[in-house]
């Protein structure tokens, strides 16, 4: 559940959040279409890298 007030409505709760701000959602999704399909990164190497942000900026892991 998100921490901020999202419109009531159908469809996901995260769809439904981005359509409060449009323009960061298409950011957002164009930055994690880069990340998943055209990353040299293999995908342990890229989830031992999202552990260690999280770590370091003191999220649960």
């Amino acid at each position: 559940m998100a921490r901020i007030n999202v419109p009531e409505g159908q469809g996901l709760e995260a769809h439904r959040m981005w359509k409060l701000a449009p323009d960061i959602g298409v950011g957002m999704h164009a930055l994690s279409e880069a990340v998943y399909t055209k990353s040299s990164l293999s995908v342990r190497e890229r989830e031992v890298a999202r552990m260690r942000i999280a770590q370091l900026n003191q999220c649960v892991v």
